[in-house]
């Protein structure tokens, strides 16, 4: 029965996965997964043992510079693209600069795809390459603050490789707005703690409206209508019964007539009124 060295605990890695890459006899065995496995090289050897003839060890160089890390990881993308090896840009560019939980997440890809078996910590874990996790661990009081949160998650090199202020004033505000995202939770979570008073509009009493409401206001229309319907109506009767007659004066003022009409009411009409 082989014997395997002591597994390394605490790592994010799941044993099976520790298992094969310690079987894989590399040049040397990781301790830190996010700065062993930054530079591509490991990657590079765990890629020898299975496709010998597409990866040349030579041409790969095991350093720490940015200029280094690019290198070896455009030979990898390139060999990947050959093979039709599904590995995201994302999850590399993650590793390249370090963030919390590529290195791992790549690793276990990386596994799947070679040995084509099954770990449950990709398909149910949510990818994140930010340090969300770890400070919801911490108490509030030692949580980041919104410059720390910066410097957290947007490393040197990151900016290096991507000298656009554009991009990086993007990268930026996303990390501000998980920031301010974070601290809204935290006031809704333990508002007592940040003396966050209720609004009057939390205050009030909302009580239900009456059941027979629509038919009050249906029946308040049906009245305003007939009482409409009844003066018109009444109008109209008045203005039937009522027969108006003109009837012309002469007036004599300075040598000059005027004619003027009024309007006079018959007596016949007034006597049937």
């Amino acid at each position: 029965m082989a014997s395997y060295p002591e597994v390394p605990r605490r790592t994010g890695v799941p044993r099976d996965v520790l298992r094969w890459l310690q079987s894989l006899d590399l040049s040397f065995s990781p301790k830190n997964f996010r700065r062993d496995f930054s530079n591509g090289y490991i990657t590079a050897e765990i890629m020898y043992w299975y496709y010998p003839e597409d990866i040349q060890l030579h041409s790969f160089g095991n350093g720490t510079s940015l200029a280094t890390k690019l290198g070896n990881w455009s030979q990898l993308e390139k060999f990947f693209m050959k093979r039709k090896l599904n590995v995201s840009k994302e999850l590399i560019d993650g590793t390249i600069h370090c963030k919390p939980g590529a290195a791992e997440i790549l690793l276990q890809e990386i596994y799947v795809m070679l040995t084509n078996r099954r770990v449950r910590t990709i398909q149910d874990s949510e990818v994140d390459f930010t340090d969300r996790h770890y400070q919801e661990k911490l108490p509030m009081v030692a949580r980041s603050t919104a410059i720390k949160a910066v410097k957290n998650n947007i490393t040197l090199s990151e900016i290096l490789a991507e000298p656009d202020i554009i991009v990086n004033k993007q990268k930026v505000q996303a990390v501000i707005d998980l920031h301010l995202h974070q601290r809204q939770q935290e006031r809704i979570d333990d508002p007592k703690r940040f003396n966050v008073k209720p609004s009057l509009g939390e205050r009030a009493i909302r009580l239900p409206p009456p059941p027979d409401h629509s038919d009050s206001v249906s029946s308040l229309s049906n009245r305003s209508s007939s009482s409409s319907l009844s003066s018109g109506s009444s109008r109209a009767d008045i203005r039937s019964k009522t027969n108006v007659n003109f009837k012309e004066i002469k007036v004599n003022q300075g040598g000059r007539s005027y004619i003027s009409s009024s309007s006079t009411v018959s007596s016949s009409t007034l006597s049937a009124s």
